[in-house]
């Protein structure tokens, strides 16, 4: 049965009670934790080569989970999966021998891995189904988007454009209930991935200022630009926090908001949802955490409870330091129930449904 919504006291503000449990942490005090690092049992490596060649020759973006065979490491992947969902909402899970393959070989392992723990959903309008995350250079505004901001003389990058870069990434959730990210190679400097609790950053503005928390509980006009649309003005409504049966939820990427104000007719935000926003950003700042990824780590997150971040980095192919992570968009078979009106961008809210990632353009 699904619980009653909080009740509006006397002002008509909802009145709203601290969250609990494992995914409300402290970057200060998870990042000397071992609770959400996972080791790839050395034994289990000959297991991972002998599924990657039982798949050779096969597309690796057509591998299923009955393809992949990990008998060995099967209740080590529910674990993660389960860890996901019910604990921390971040896994680390070290020692994926990266070396001695080809990177469609690769691609092969972390997908077929990647079934094992969830689905891979698409993560863009053409079928894309992993993304490699790397520096592509100056073009990447022309090829991924980008708009001319008329108001502020500036170039406006997508979201898209933007992971492609070696620039920093603002704190944001992806588009799907669990992002894993494999790092191949790692930058010459930077690059550090940035963690912070969703849940941990409700308390933290519920005790400081709960006029705001309830501004982030109402809609925020964002723009599908980039991912799912060439078009700036395919625009929707949807809170940046929600709550439905004990479980919360938040969805935000700064750049989708900007660029619905780009839209003619988009009301622009008022200045207490920009108040908000700047306590919600510098919120996530105090309480983050920083993780570098090593080549051979493999990082899940779920976007419901964790945003996730990166510092800029600097490159040197020529040392083999040019950074490189495989990314995959998972919707999770235990994923938790999402409150009405999300439907909107994730087309299915009930628990344990497939769900996420960018729908498809059909002709």
């Amino acid at each position: 049965m699904r619980r009653a919504r909080p009740r509006a006291n006397y002002s008509g503000m909802t009145t709203r009670t601290p969250l609990a449990g494992p995914s409300v942490w402290l970057g200060r005090d998870i990042k000397d934790s071992r609770r959400w690092i996972r080791d790839l049992p050395a034994e289990a490596l000959d297991e991972l080569d002998a599924a990657v060649k039982s798949v050779r020759g096969m597309p690796w973006q057509e591998i299923t989970r009955e393809d992949f065979h990990l008998p060995m490491l099967s209740d080590l992947l529910d674990d993660v999966a389960d860890e996901l969902e019910n604990g921390c909402g971040i896994v680390k899970l070290r020692g994926i021998p990266v070396d001695g393959y080809s990177e469609g070989e690769l691609r092969q392992m972390y997908f077929g891995l990647g079934t094992h723990i969830g689905t891979p959903v698409f993560q863009n309008r053409s079928g894309e189904l992993m993304r490699a995350i790397r520096d592509e250079g100056a073009h990447v505004g022309r090829t991924y988007g980008q708009v001319q901001d008329t108001t502020k003389g500036t170039t406006f990058l997508s979201s898209y454009a933007r992971t492609l870069t070696n620039g920093a990434l603002r704190f944001h959730t992806d588009r799907t209930d669990v992002v894993g990210l494999l790092c191949v190679r790692q930058a010459q400097a930077g690059g550090v991935s940035k963690l912070a609790s969703t849940p941990a950053i409700y308390n933290a503005i519920l005790a400081k200022r709960p006029d705001l928390l309830e501004v982030l509980f109402q809609d925020f006009w964002r723009s599908r630009f980039g991912e799912e649309s060439t078009d700036k003005e395919t625009v929707y409504k949807l809170p940046i926090f929600g709550l439905r049966d004990g479980k919360f939820t938040s969805h935000y990427s700064l750049t989708f908001i900007e660029a619905a104000e780009l839209v003619p007719g988009v009301p622009k935000l008022t200045a207490l949802q920009r108040e908000a926003i700047e306590m919600l950003m510098a919120t996530a700042e105090e309480l983050c955490f920083e993780m570098t990824l090593a080549p051979g780590d493999l990082q899940f997150i779920n976007s419901h409870v964790t945003y996730h971040g990166r510092t800029p980095f600097e490159d040197d192919a020529a040392s083999g330091h040019d950074r490189l992570l495989l990314r995959l968009w998972l919707t999770m078979r235990n994923n938790r129930p999402l409150p009405e009106g999300h439907e909107i961008l994730w087309q299915e809210i009930e628990a344990g449904q497939p769900r996420g990632g960018i729908r498809q353009v059909t002709t």
